[in-house]
This record gives C-alpha cells, structure tokens and sequence, in this order.
C-alpha cells in the first residue's frame, strides 16, 4: 500500500491494540496468521472483532492461550524469531521491538539484555501481538510512521515483583528521549505498547499529507476521561505543492543488486520514485543512469543513501515542478477477497483508476490464482459499480 501512517493513541498503546488497529486498515488476517504459524508455539488462537468505545467503532483483538505459559528469555525469542522463516522486514521490526522491552529491563534490573526473563511480554499472547504488529506493517510496506505521544497514566499496579508505578518502570525508560503525556489514571500505555511505538515510529507530527484510510483499535479497558482507543491513519505526503528535487548519479561499477539495493534504500528514506536506465559514458563504457524523485526536505538524506549505498562520487540534483491528480481509496469486493483501489480524479472527475497491484499479489497467493486475474476482477467491478458519470 506504501505512504505515511499516523498514530495516535487517543486512550493509551496495547500490543493488541496496535495489532488491531493496523488491520482495521484493510490487511487480511490471513494475511499474517501463516507467518505466525510459523513461530511453532501453538496453543493459541486469535480473535478479531468489531467493538466500539465512546460511540467510535473499530476492531478489537484477542489472543487466546489454552495452557498456563511460561517465561521466555530475551536470548530464546530472538532465537524463535530468527528461525520462524519471516519476511526480512517483518523479523526485524519484531527484533527490534523485543530488543527496546530486553535493553529497559536490564538496565532496571541491573544485568544484562541477555540474561532478561520476560514475564507478560515473553508470554504467547505477547509474542503475538509483536510478531503480528511486525507482520502487519511489512504487508502495508509503509514509507515512514509518525506517532502522538502516549498517555502513560498514573497510579500503582500489581506485577511479578509486587507493587509498581504507573507508568510501569519498563514503559518510561523504552520511552526515554521521547514525548509523552502523563495523563489519566491507571496504566495507559503498556511496556509492549511502548516499545513498538519506540521501535517503529517516529515522533510526530506527520508532515502535511492527505488521510485515505482511518482506522482505529479499540482496547479492553474503560476510562471516564478518554476513549481506550489508538487511532490510525493512512495517507499520502502533500506533495502537489511542496518542492521537488531530482537527483541523479551515473555508475559504471554498479552490480544489479547493488541498484536494487539503492532503489529501495532511498524509497525507505522517503523518496517518491526512484528509477534506473541504461546509458553510455565516457569510453564507450556501458552504465546506469540512478535517478530519484524526493521531497525537497528529504534531498540530504537521499544524497546521504546514495553516497553510502552505491559507489558513486557525487550525486547531482536540481529542483523540478510537478502538477498531480487528487487521489483517494476505494475498496471493491473480488471472489478472492478486497481490493483496494486508486483513483486519480480532478475535483469530482475521475480520470484513472487503477488496482492496488500489493493487494492483487496478497490475494493471488492466496487463492492459487495469477495476479492479473485478480486485478481484472477488481478493475471489472469497480466499472460496474461505477455510478453513471462518476
């Protein structure tokens, strides 16, 4: 799906609420339950439903255990982790989400990271939500994540060790260096909650960008003063009137994985585009011709991955103007499931549209069929349900 994601916990950050809230967004559960199978816990099942708290409707998620679980150390999940065959984006965010929860819990306890128990985090429940969240977020191949700061809350709850503050001691110091709000009584903010905020976002606010899709995870407590939601909302950066810059370098050394590579480093820095085309240099030397579309605020991080990804000397770039259709989602209804598609429009006229080809692969694979087939079908029904004129 690509673009910017925006989150906002409104009345606190859960793993599940964060889970829930991500696939409010439109990812098929089934989208992420093969990757979690392959953890080989087992014992365990998930629920999603529809729920709703101060009137705001959304999805709401429950991880099931059959049996008393135990405590797994840092060290062991990782371990799970890594060998659970996960999408490379997928295992690292989960990595890295385990290792923000190990790094607070030594320096509390006074050891190590990887002589860490986890207790509640290292449960199956947990280790879901993390793993699920990571999965989620590799399915929706999101430019950059921004997040509000978090409500911590306030009061005394019961853990492991006895009696402890809220927020718990592991929350705020995964949350050292950010903004947070201590706001609300009870715990609002969790440790799992706290660490896939650190782990995977950015402080915000967003830059100025357009909201497509709104979503929200709802949460299993009640509170008097905010709704125990997370709101979550994707868009695309409002680029028609901000300035662009292109940049562009020639290489004669460059490997076919190493321009690979470069392209997706710069859209990962937040590029618009990046392309490569062949060219012939000095010396009759056959080469490649790297170029990038970027925001004007990104252009010294881009020339940065540049420079560090590919074996370039310099990078040039000029300033360009660019005029674009309006753009916003919409979802049809295929015999293999939703499809999200784009449409390009000048005020109320649509001029293209076009199927979200991540979603036709998604579904493709999960119905055995070729992707084209999946993408006439959507294209067909969103004709046919087109209103006349529109």
């Amino acid at each position: 799906m690509g673009g910017l994601l925006w989150l906002e916990p409104v009345g606190g950050c859960a793993g599940d609420m964060t889970l829930a809230a991500l696939l409010d967004l439109g990812v098929p559960l089934d989208a992420i339950t093969a990757g979690l199978d392959r953890l080989g816990l087992g014992g365990w099942s998930i629920e999603v439903g529809r729920d709703h708290k101060c009137g705001i409707w959304g999805t709401r998620v429950e991880v099931h255990v059959e049996a008393a679980d135990r405590e797994r150390t840092w060290v062991e999940i990782a371990r799970l982790i890594r060998g659970a065959g996960l999408p490379a984006q997928a295992r690292d965010i989960a990595l890295h989400v385990f290792e923000k929860i190990a790094i607070a819990e030594a320096r509390i306890h006074g050891t190590t990271p990887d002589k860490v128990h986890f207790h509640e985090v290292g449960a199956i429940d947990s280790i879901v939500d993390i793993v699920g969240v990571a999965l989620v977020l590799g399915e929706l191949g999101l430019e950059r994540i921004y997040s509000a700061p978090p409500p911590l809350g306030s009061g005394i709850v019961q853990s492991r060790h006895g009696a402890i503050p809220v927020p718990a001691p592991a929350t705020l110091e995964i949350l050292k260096g950010r903004e947070v709000r201590f706001f609300g009584k009870g715990e609002r903010t969790t440790p799992t909650g706290a660490a896939i905020l650190a782990a995977a976002t950015e402080p915000g606010p967003p830059p100025a960008f357009v909201p497509e899709r709104i979503a929200y995870g709802i949460g299993h407590k009640d509170f008097e003063d905010a709704a125990n939601v997370l709101r979550a909302t994707l868009g695309q950066e409002a680029t028609a009137s901000a300035e662009l810059v292109e940049l562009a370098c020639n290489l004669d050394d460059a490997t076919p994985q190493v321009l690979a590579r470069a392209i997706e480093a710069v859209l990962e820095a937040g590029a618009l585009d990046a392309w490569v085309a062949p060219v012939t240099m000095k010396k009759g030397r056959p080469g490649h011709l790297l170029g990038v579309l970027a925001p004007g605020s990104h252009r010294a991080r881009i020339v940065d991955t540049l420079l560090r990804e590919t074996p370039t000397l310099g990078v040039r770039h000029h300033v360009v103007g660019r005029d674009v259709l309006e753009r916003r989602f919409e979802q049809v209804e295929t015999p293999f499931g939703p499809v999200a598609m784009k449409i390009g429009h000048r005020a109320t006229a649509v001029i293209n549209a076009a199927p979200e080809w991540d979603d036709c692969l998604r579904a493709a694979k999960a119905h055995g069929v070729p992707a084209r087939v999946v993408r006439e079908f959507a294209l067909a029904t969103w004709l046919a349900n087109r209103p006349a004129g529109g």
